[in-house]
């Protein structure tokens, strides 16, 4: 008897315009075995026209993830052409050509779900989703399976807000699968200079902001310091030392005796404006109102 995970399930959805005002909807979704030498997609006629094109090479106006937990096939995309196994997923961008399918005398197992929105297309203006970042070896990952097995579950019941839901569990899968590659992407040796740099940017929390002295107790240049945190963390050393004196002066604003400016001196900003400037910034108010929120006048 097959499992439940296997029971083949696609839908294609409807949205609303209250569930489009969140940016992001679930157009379609699906699990489907591919046994060996079957056509491929299975049951053409259950795919709108655009999308029945996969084998052959198409192009979708919708990001899509396809995961293969089973079996052997082929990837093409922008002149490439990749061998997926067990654990590939793929990531389809709007407008981008691609085409992908099962060996024929082999066949796979496959999840898929579709998704659009302003949120996506924002991760693809930024560079976090790109035609040189859509194709993943992440392994048979259950937390992987669990999630896209939530997706399904709230498709196929259509309780209240299931659009938000499944669309948590997209963003839930865009995070892993992006976060588990840069981490294999870097090695331990920028781990460890990163987390260098924040023990001596913790330690220097009440001096002025200096990133080139770091750098020179770490024995790299600033531009490379820079460049490694920046990749590593998506910040700066420079934004995140900002954050972390930020992040302090809250703590020390709640304690009635101090003011606004013996907090700024104690940090090491020596203009107390432009400190309120970046406090305000950072956290939607002034420091002096923060301090009036916190202590309750």
């Amino acid at each position: 008897m097959r499992s439940k995970t296997w029971e083949s399930f696609l839908h294609y959805l409807p949205f609303s315009e209250e569930d489009e005002k969140l940016g992001m909807v679930c157009t379609t979704a699906g699990c489907i075995e591919v046994a060996p030498r079957t056509e491929y997609p299975p049951d053409k006629h259950k795919h709108p026209a655009l999308f029945r094109l996969v084998a052959e090479g198409r192009i979708l106006p919708e990001f899509q993830a396809v995961y293969v937990t089973k079996g052997e096939g082929v990837f093409g995309v922008a002149g490439n052409t990749y061998k997926v196994i067990p654990g590939s997923l793929m990531i389809i961008l709007p407008g981008m050509k691609h085409f992908y399918k099962p060996v024929y005398e082999i066949g796979w197992h496959e999840y898929w779900v579709g998704f659009k929105g302003q949120f996506f297309s924002r991760l693809m203006q930024e560079g976090f989703l790109s035609e040189h970042t859509v194709f993943f070896n992440i392994g048979l990952q259950d937390y992987s399976i669990a999630l896209f097995n939530q997706i399904l579950d709230e498709i196929r019941t259509q309780r209240p807000l299931y659009q938000f839901k499944a669309c948590s569990g997209v963003l839930s899968l865009l995070a892993e699968t992006l976060t588990r590659e840069r981490r294999q992407e870097q090695p331990n040796y920028y781990q460890k200079i990163v987390e260098k740099a924040k023990y001596l940017m913790e330690s220097n929390m009440f001096s002025v902001i200096d990133i080139p002295s770091i750098s020179e107790q770490i024995g790299i240049s600033a531009s490379r310091l820079n460049e490694i945190f920046k990749t590593y963390t998506s910040m700066t050393p420079y934004q995140y030392y900002i954050h972390i004196k930020i992040h302090k002066a809250e703590s020390l604003l709640e304690q009635d005796e101090t003011t606004v400016k013996e907090v700024a001196y104690s940090l090491g900003f020596e203009d107390q404006y432009y400190f309120s400037r970046l406090f305000k910034n950072k956290t939607g108010v002034v420091p002096s109102r923060w301090k009036k929120f916190v202590l309750g006048r």
